[in-house]
């Protein structure tokens, strides 16, 4: 624990490596001409999308991480442990998942996974809160996604209808 940043050493290794590969070389294959509607690009090893909340970063990071606030953001039980190593069940169970980095009111890192994937098999989650003006950048990467095409389509699609707008419904921005 450094400079408010707190790391779970039981994944964040083996995450970061992860992390590191996929989105390098996700990333640089994002700029190609079939990209996915504005503002979300994706392919079938990641999701990059970025929104704007008109409320302080505080506000969207405890959203996030707050069970209850999250339960009424999406109508769905949520149990969150909101500390680094915590774990989570989001949507009544589909999405588990353990907490990997927490860096208050600015980051949050997680090992995610649905239900339907093979046993053992997770994916890396990034919200990166940036103050811009009166409101919050969310800067969100989802990485180490299953290589079907179809799988990462429908994620990048579902970013915004599962969590951006009931989101913004909740925080008011």
């Amino acid at each position: 624990m450094d400079g408010g940043t707190h790391r779970w050493n039981g994944l964040i290794r083996h995450s970061a490596v992860l992390y590191c590969v996929v989105a390098f070389g996700a990333f640089a294959a994002a700029d190609s001409a079939t990209a996915a509607p504005v503002g979300i690009s994706s392919n079938a090893f990641a999701i990059h999308q970025e929104e704007f909340f008109a409320v302080e970063p505080k506000r969207v990071f405890d959203a996030l991480l707050d069970a209850r606030q999250f339960s009424k953001m999406t109508g769905l039980p949520a149990l969150i442990d909101p500390v680094v190593g915590g774990t989570f069940s989001l949507f009544n169970g589909v999405i588990t998942g353990r907490t990997l980095e927490i860096v208050p009111n600015t980051l949050i890192v997680q090992a995610w996974r649905d239900k339907v994937w093979p046993r053992g098999f997770f994916t890396i989650v990034r919200f990166e809160l940036k103050a811009k003006g009166a409101g919050t950048l969310l800067i969100f990467d989802h990485t180490g996604l299953p290589q079907e095409a179809a799988e990462a389509d429908s994620l990048a699609l579902g970013w915004p209808e599962h969590y951006w707008k009931p989101l913004h419904d909740l925080v008011g921005g």
